[in-house]
């Protein structure tokens, strides 16, 4: 039975992979800045309070893990948002390194999707100014960190335009580099469907030092 670590379990995203863990039977250690937040109670999660900002705490979080997974998010009101996402990203995966952890899964953003040839959303005005900060700051992470990591087995699994609360239906299409839109134009997927898809990769690995990505 894998061991996982779940980095942000807290928030949105973190919160419906917490669940769909939980649900299949997987042991997971939840890490997050306030643990009052985690309302599920199983045998099969422990939670943690830690800041994950220093690679060498995550590197002591990490160690006996097999996978990590990260939904860390620094907060939409941060101003120091863009700066946060880059280096504490930059520290989990360094972190996850030195640890010895086989996998790390990264919740990955829609913004360094292509929507056209050559055309990145983030670079096609859809975004509004205020979300930028934070969707060029995982962008960075993807396309001049992790996309020169050699040696950890990870992935960058970016959900469609728009992710919200909904259903667990398992009808969705998943697709690589490009922005998938349904017959319409728009990009939607559940958060529900989102983690479902993640955690079918935490189980079954399918993608290795690559991003792909998730739409209806």
């Amino acid at each position: 039975m894998k061991k996982v670590v779940l980095i942000g379990a807290s928030g949105f995203v973190g919160t419906a992979l917490l669940k769909e863990i939980l649900n299949r039977g997987i042991t997971v250690t939840a890490i997050v800045r306030n643990p009052e937040k985690i309302t599920i109670k199983s045998d099969l999660l422990s939670v943690v309070k830690a800041d994950v900002s220093s690679a060498e705490t995550v590197t002591l979080l990490c160690k006996g893990f097999d996978e990590v997974i990260s939904a860390y998010n620094p907060g939409w009101t941060n101003p120091k948002i863009y700066e946060d996402t880059l280096n504490v990203y930059s520290a989990i995966l360094e972190g996850v390194k030195k640890a010895g952890v086989k996998r790390l899964l990264c919740v990955g953003g829609a913004g360094s999707l292509f929507c056209a040839p050559n055309l990145r959303v983030m670079d096609s005005g859809v975004i509004p100014e205020a979300y930028l900060p934070a969707v060029k700051g995982l962008a960075e992470f993807y396309l001049k960190i992790l996309m020169n990591e050699k040696n950890l087995d990870w992935i960058f699994f970016s959900p469609a335009g728009t992710i919200t609360p909904g259903q667990r239906t398992g009808k969705f299409r998943l697709g690589k580099d490009d922005l998938i839109v349904d017959k319409d134009g728009n990009s939607n997927i559940s958060v529900e469907d989102y983690a479902m898809a993640m955690i079918d990769e935490l189980e079954n690995p399918k993608h290795h030092h690559e991003r792909f990505t998730i739409g209806y």
